[in-house]
């Protein structure tokens, strides 16, 4: 199977393009605060990266061991979380596609950056939220 990811304008309502690479479904998507970074999570355990203009995929984040079922960016977009059900929490630095750091927390199901980039918060299924201080990255 090969998941596809469509953009679309929201004011005329016109396809932009198609994004293709992932192998299975798409779980998460998210902007780039500049909106020129896709950001796409997939049951394939992958995190991939597009340009917006293009449509070209421009990095491939591999290290979860199970689905991703989230995706965030920082502020400033220089740092991309995510969340899989393995129970990890990732961080990985967009120019470099190297994870900066991780963390175990069970039952994730969303996730959040502050907006200056300080915490990362996590939902859990069990009603839980845990705030992550980002110290170092």
């Amino acid at each position: 199977m090969d998941a596809t990811i469509k953009l679309w304008d929201a004011a005329s309502g016109k396809e932009l393009g198609t994004l293709r690479g992932h192998a299975d479904n798409v779980n998460s998507v998210a902007f780039s605060p500049d909106g020129k970074t896709l950001a796409s999570g997939s049951k394939d355990k992958s995190v991939k990266l597009w340009g917006v203009a293009s449509g070209k995929e421009l990095s491939s984040l591999m290290g979860h061991s199970s689905f991703v079922t989230g995706v965030a960016f920082s502020p400033d977009g220089k740092a991309i979380a995510s969340i899989s059900a393995d129970s990890s929490v990732k961080l990985w630095g967009v120019a470099s596609g190297k994870e900066l750091g991780n963390a175990v927390a069970d039952l994730v199901s969303g996730l959040a950056l502050s907006p200056d980039g300080k915490f990362l918060v996590t939902g859990h299924e069990d009603g839980s939220i845990k705030l992550w201080e980002m110290v170092g990255l």
